[in-house]
């Protein structure tokens, strides 16, 4: 009977590429990370010649280690011009936004015009300063608020309470952001730059009885994430006086007049 040669039933595994083995028919080697079958005879022939092997499994492309990457949880994995990178995880109610094609995606603000947080302060004690006429002094009223992105603006609402001697006539209200005077007049000679003003014209308006209720709005730009503080001062057209808030001068323990008041602010963070 005649004998006939099928070849090998299986694939023959040759371990790494090694130039002095003699590789048969559908012996398998690995070089540089692909995995290659014979298909001639071959011996000293590199497993990318065409003639004696063809690629059986081909390596994939070098990329960045996963896993040294992504460090923390909550990050996200995303690719630059130069390769993989990581993207740590954003602040609380932050969303992710796309800069379009070339450009590498971020954290913000989910939508603008929305109110990402509202802080509140209430001041309801009492306190007094000597009036001043050109060194801004506080009132006592302030809050504070840490915007969660630098295109935040923070919507400031106020209402303050401030009493004064009879002897006062004009005064005026500073809104500060940290050290910063914001929302002033402009610069006009030797005049006073100011926010708000009371001015007293009638003696009634003058009595040591009386007090003055301040509010305001202004919707400020900050620019940063770092916590914030906004504030109202005081100046007084003149060096002269004792000023209070939440009270009047006169302060009568009686309830019919002079009562005791309070003074607040509102920060609302608004998503651009």
């Amino acid at each position: 009977m005649a004998t006939v040669n099928i070849g090998s039933l299986k694939f023959n595994w040759k371990g790494a590429y090694n130039g002095s083995t003699a590789y048969a028919i559908d012996d398998v080697t690995e070089y540089n990370g692909s995995s290659y079958i014979c298909i001639l005879a071959s011996t000293g022939n590199l497993p990318t010649n065409t003639t004696y092997f063809q690629p059986m499994a081909t390596k994939g492309t070098d990329g960045t280690d996963l896993t040294s990457t992504l460090t923390t949880q909550g990050d996200i994995l995303y690719r630059d011009a130069s390769g993989l990178q990581r993207l740590g995880a954003g602040t609380n109610g932050q969303a992710l936004i796309t800069g379009g094609a070339g450009a590498n995606p971020s954290w913000g603000n989910a939508g603008g015009g929305k109110i990402l947080q509202v802080v509140q302060s209430v001041k309801s004690d009492t306190a007094s300063w000597s009036a001043h006429a050109t060194t801004r002094v506080a009132t006592g009223l302030s809050a504070s608020i840490t915007p969660s992105a630098t295109s935040s603006k923070i919507l400031i609402q106020y209402m303050c309470n401030i009493g004064y001697e009879n002897s006062n006539s004009q005064f005026f209200i500073h809104l500060f952001r940290d050290s910063t005077e914001i929302n002033q007049g402009d610069s006009a000679s030797n005049r006073k730059q100011a926010h708000n003003i009371w001015g007293g014209g009638f003696n009634a308006n003058m009595e040591e009885y009386m007090s003055h209720t301040f509010s305001g709005v202004f919707l400020d730009s900050p620019s940063t994430t770092s916590a914030t503080t906004y504030s109202i001062k005081h100046t007084d057209a003149t060096t002269t006086g004792t000023y209070y808030i939440n009270r009047t001068h006169r302060d009568n323990n009686g309830n019919g007049y002079d009562p005791r008041f309070v003074s607040n602010m509102i920060l609302m963070e608004v998503g651009v």
